[in-house]
């Protein structure tokens, strides 16, 4: 006789299909809940990783910044002192140079003429002085002309007056530029 099977086996298989499949998306959600974590994980280092590779970066452009500021202040100061010892170093070269242009002025000076004033300014030498006649103006001027320290005498002002002695006097001012000598010897 044949037997005759009345249990509910489709829904016993069905069941087992059920379990399988849950187990089967039980298993796949937590592999792609550790895929995501993982992935989670690795990003926030490379984050972190960055962030301190910023902060170093940072601090160092901080650190640079100082550095250059610092080297701004050290030029500054290497031009003062440039400059502090280009005028030192004019004024040694000038040192000899005033005894030769009061030289050459005792030189050039014709008798009759007396110096009140000199005063120099960038290569000009402004003289003020009294004479007993306009010819000893032009005398001096002609000699001053003639030396090796000076050129281009040019009359500012000649006043005349007359002392109460009967005598005249000619008050004068001229300009006369100072040739540098002392280069001129030292470039040649």
């Amino acid at each position: 006789m044949t037997t005759i099977n009345l249990l509910p086996w489709r829904d016993t298989l069905r069941k087992e299909r059920q379990q399988k499949f849950f187990t089967v998306l039980g298993i796949s959600v937590g592999v792609m809940l550790a895929v995501i974590g993982a992935v989670h994980l690795e990003a926030a280092k490379r984050l972190d990783h960055q962030n301190m590779r910023n902060t170093f970066l940072e601090e160092q452009i901080v650190r640079v910044d100082l550095l250059i500021k610092e080297i701004n202040t050290l030029e500054k100061k290497k031009q003062n002192l440039l400059d502090r010892m280009e005028v030192i170093q004019q004024l040694q070269q000038g040192r000899p140079q005033i005894v030769h242009i009061f030289d050459a002025l005792v030189k050039t000076l014709p008798d009759g003429v007396y110096l009140t004033s000199l005063k120099q300014s960038n290569g000009v030498f402004s003289i003020q002085g009294y004479a007993q006649s306009n010819a000893r103006v032009s005398a001096f001027m002609r000699n001053l002309d003639g030396s090796e320290w000076f050129s281009e005498p040019k009359l500012s002002v000649i006043e005349s007056s007359k002392k109460k002695s009967g005598r005249r006097n000619s008050k004068f001012t001229l300009n006369v530029s100072l040739t540098n000598k002392l280069k001129e010897e030292e470039n040649s």
